[in-house]
């Protein structure tokens, strides 16, 4: 099975929630393809195993989803020393394979009165981790039809981050990032932004209608700090960045400077 197909299993399988939950991380970058906005580029996406699906704490989940997973064919693996750990879903018996992983957002300090940390939340059946920075993928979702050429017996509707949430949030956690995810993240915000340059200007309103006023100042701050350190001149980490595509050359300085102009049009 490959990995359109795996996740065409996961998302048939979490169909009915498909309206509380929301398809973030690597996936939702390459889901933007569908969205009938993207100007669809030649090479290839970046791929990963993992897909990452999150809810808000308030959200009802009805039923179970650990049981529709399992009656799917995943396999449940609990994961690091929180209670209650973490959980995560391979499909079949794929050794180093497609998997799934539930997150929620990570509000206030994070940990209880006596200093315990509020690191996951179960609900449905499942665990989800606590992220920082998370509930900005939630606000606001862009929608796609994933269809037959993913797998999918039956078309599905599925919610994404709008790419305007997608590329801030990945701003947002760039230094709590291990260096190798650092240059992960900036290819990300690079393709992103090329897949919907054409539409750079709808992109600005999704910031300043939208996006904007869901922030706290300091978050938008610390945003706009990120984004002038980060693409204002050339670093390690873009050249780190432009390496990582196996089937295109991407040249460091106009990264860069692509990044730091588009990102300056849509958040003025």
């Amino acid at each position: 099975m490959n990995d359109r197909e795996s996740f065409a299993t996961l998302a048939q399988t979490l169909a009915p929630w498909a309206d509380q939950l929301v398809f973030v991380g690597g996936w939702a970058h390459r889901l933007y393809r569908l969205h009938p906005k993207a100007t669809r580029p030649a090479y290839q996406p970046l791929a990963t195993l993992d897909a990452d699906v999150a809810f808000a704490e308030r959200e009802r989940l009805e039923g179970s989803i650990k049981l529709g997973l399992q009656q799917a064919g995943f396999k449940e693996q609990l994961t690091g020393t929180h209670r209650p750990p973490v959980s995560q879903y391979t499909l079949g018996d794929e050794s180093g394979g497609f998997y799934a992983e539930f997150l929620t957002p990570l509000i206030g300090r994070g940990v209880t009165r006596e200093g315990t940390p509020i690191a996951t939340l179960s609900k449905a059946g499942i665990t989800a981790q606590r992220l920082r920075y998370l509930e900005l993928l939630l606000h606001a979702p862009w929608k796609v039809e994933l269809n037959s050429e993913w797998g999918a017996d039956a078309p599905v509707d599925l919610r994404i981050p709008n790419p305007v949430s997608f590329i801030i949030q990945k701003l947002l956690i760039h230094e709590d990032r291990a260096r190798d995810k650092k240059a992960q993240d900036i290819l990300y915000i690079h393709d992103t932004l090329e897949l919907f340059g054409a539409d750079i200007d709808d992109l600005a309103v999704v910031w300043r209608d939208t996006v904007r006023g869901a922030m706290h100042v300091k978050w938008v701050n610390n945003l706009l700090s990120t984004k002038d350190a980060l693409f204002g001149q050339m670093n390690d980490q873009i050249r780190d960045a432009a390496v990582l595509p196996q089937d295109r050359q991407l040249e460091p300085e106009r990264m860069r400077a692509m990044c730091h102009a588009a990102l300056g049009e849509i958040l003025e």
